[in-house]
């Protein structure tokens, strides 16, 4: 089955962690505007940044967006 991305989930999920985006992109060595960018929906993750992320925060990388079935494509 494939997928569409929905919506980013990185701020529920920096919240579930008790982390906030500034420490998340120190942790990162990234500025805090690409983590807002994520979470805004602005710019999709890398997978590479997406892996590095999940770890940092401690959750699966399916659990950084919403994943919408699409059957057409």
């Amino acid at each position: 089955m494939k997928f569409e991305l929905g919506r980013c989930l990185l701020n529920e999920r920096l919240m579930e962690s008790g982390k906030s985006a500034e420490c998340l992109a120190k942790d990162l060595l990234i500025k805090p505007e690409r983590v807002y960018d994520f979470i805004e929906n602005k710019r999709v993750m890398p997978l590479k940044m997406a892996i590095s992320i999940a770890d940092s925060i401690g959750c699966e990388i399916r659990d950084l967006y919403e994943l919408i079935p699409n059957d057409n494509a």
